[in-house]
């Protein structure tokens, strides 16, 4: 049996639509993933005008799930990003 991913996507918004321009892995665990995605800064309420998106993704039998989406400010996404940096480096390095 396959295990499922966590991960989380970095989106922009084009003319086109969202365009995903970076991925940080945390690893399979629910608990982990979930505790790491509420730490970040940004709103649940995505309309017309978010033009950053971070996403909490699972893969299910190989395929992509949504589990939570936050629209945020260039500030937000700065300040997201070394949140994930460091408990991606605790995960990695301060293994129980």
């Amino acid at each position: 049996m396959r295990q499922n991913n966590f991960y989380v996507l970095l989106n922009l918004r084009t003319a086109e639509g969202f365009e995903s321009f970076g991925k940080f892995n945390l690893g399979n665990k629910r608990k982990v993933a979930l505790n790491v995605f509420k730490q970040l800064h940004g709103t649940s309420a995505v309309d017309d005008n978010t033009l950053l998106t971070i996403e909490l993704m699972e893969t299910v039998n190989e395929l992509p799930l949504n589990l939570n989406i936050l629209g945020c400010t260039l500030d937000e996404l700065a300040y997201n990003c070394k949140i994930i940096a460091k408990e991606t480096f605790k995960l990695h390095n301060l293994k129980k």
